[in-house]
């Protein structure tokens, strides 16, 4: 049985890429919104539950719902992400679909109306990757361009002016971008140079440039270089390096920098007792890292249990989530967060007022739930047995990694860097293991793919020195 990574394959190379670097970094097959939820199907549709006042469930009605429901006729989705009170879709052809609330023109469509079923996006061709804010959405092309629409009273479109616009416009001077980001009121795009640049609101230093200045144009984050992952939702930013730490800059009240206090910090500071990380996430007041023995850690404000470790008091440095184990990808709402396991069951906690949690209740978790009624994820049963085949060992790597093969036998190791370029190819015919040496490596976020004659798996490679 093939996987479905290897339809993804045959699309363009930077939205192959980006596929990858979603599928296994920082996903978006599960993303939150403000106060709703989504989650991408196998079968490339998509389920959404919690809030839907302004439609942002895409339902073609505007009634919440506290388990996962079908948003309406919507398929070949690759990728989503959540807005404050909207949504965004990334579909196959490159175009992008969106729904919710639409005052300040954060759906793209040319109007300010809000609509409860997916519309298409203006003028964009070309997309691989979306992110979204509060009445704020983002794309990033595969020219490595950036296109932002929506609300822009702080700056945040990055076009040099604050005039909204409901159709996307170009983010000024940002070229060579491979990821991106939105927050409350900013936006930040990760360069393929590793560093990280940011406009919009400043007034917590979420900028990291060394004032609390908005800026209506990008402006690189100060002393931040080596970063592989960035993430977003509040008032504070956060970055993943390739030596698997996290830093962190902004809004600090409740402690969501995770540096042992709760001091604002317009520059990057490293949050506290956290190493081996592979995926980050942010959410209005709290903050999430994935490490890669399967567990999940947070940091921050836990009035609303957000934290998942069984009480709700708020801590100003990590925290693990209380039972939750073999996890591959993370996402943060306002005051809730989900987890999806490598068995494809997503787990959820913190706030559920609107339904956000999706387990058939209004009544908020300080541990993790399970989301009821699921469609089958991208990663299930049967994925689970490849993925528990393959052993990828050290990541990150220094100057070599192996290749532990417990079941299938391997025909071909590839690798691609953060731009979608091959650097490394080799044809193979073992079972046990391999050493593959990266010694002439930069540092960085590599896409290790191997191929057997059953399946395509590819994982996340660090090199880091």
């Amino acid at each position: 049985m093939k996987r479905k990574i290897i339809f993804l394959i045959t699309l363009p190379c930077c939205l192959f890429l980006y596929v990858l670097f979603c599928t296994y970094a920082s996903a978006q097959v599960i993303a939150s919104g403000g106060q709703h939820s989504l989650a991408l199907c196998h079968d490339s549709t998509v389920m959404a539950w919690g809030k839907n006042f302004e439609g942002q469930l895409g339902t073609g009605n505007n009634t919440d719902s506290n388990v996962p429901v079908l948003t309406s006729s919507l398929t070949g989705v690759v990728a989503l992400a959540g807005g404050f009170d909207h949504t965004l879709a990334l579909k196959s052809d490159s175009t992008i679909r969106a729904w919710g609330f639409n005052t300040e023109g954060q759906l793209g469509n040319g109007n300010n109306t809000n609509i409860n079923v997916p519309v298409q996006t203006s003028v964009l061709t070309g997309v691989v990757s979306v992110a979204a804010g509060t009445s704020l959405s983002l794309a990033l092309k595969s020219d490595s361009t950036v296109w932002a629409w929506g609300s822009n009273l702080s700056g945040q479109l990055g076009n040099g002016n604050n005039t909204d616009s409901n159709v996307p416009v170009q983010v000024g001077g940002l070229p060579g971008v491979v990821a991106i980001a939105a927050g409350h009121g900013h936006s930040i795009a990760l360069k393929s140079d590793s560093t990280v640049w940011a406009w919009g609101w400043n007034s917590n230093g979420q900028l990291g440039n060394g004032n609390n200045t908005d800026s209506n144009v990008p402006v690189q984050v100060i002393s931040l270089t080596g970063v592989v992952a960035i993430a977003g939702r509040g008032l504070h930013s956060l970055a993943l390096k390739s030596d698997g730490t996290v830093w962190a800059w902004g809004w600090n009240l409740s402690g969501q920098l995770g540096t042992g206090n709760n001091t604002d910090s317009n520059f990057p500071v490293q949050t506290t007792g956290l190493t081996g990380v592979v995926a980050i996430a942010g959410g209005m007041w709290h903050s999430l890292a994935l490490k890669n023995d399967g567990t999940v850690w947070a940091w921050g404000g836990n009035f609303n249990f957000q934290l998942g470790n069984g009480n709700n008091t708020d801590s100003n440095i990590p925290v693990q989530i209380s039972g939750l184990i073999d996890v591959i990808d993370i996402t943060g709402g306002n005051s809730h967060a989900y987890a999806l396991k490598n068995d494809g069951t997503v787990w959820t906690w913190g706030d559920n007022n609107y339904g956000q949690l999706g387990n058939g209740n209004n009544t908020d978790s300080n541990l993790p739930v399970q989301v009821s009624g699921l469609c089958q994820m991208l990663s299930g049963v049967q994925e689970e047995k490849i993925i528990s085949s393959l052993n990828i060992f050290p990541n990150p790597a220094t100057n070599e990694f192996n290749i532990e093969n417990k079941t299938f036998r391997i025909h071909e190791i590839t690798i691609y860097n953060a731009v979608g370029m091959n650097v490394f190819s080799q044809t193979s015919n073992f079972k046990a293991q391999a050493t593959v040496d990266v010694s002439k490596f930069e540092e960085g976020i590599y896409f290790l793919q191997i191929q057997t004659t059953d399946f395509i798996e590819t994982r996340k490679l660090i090199v880091a020195r």
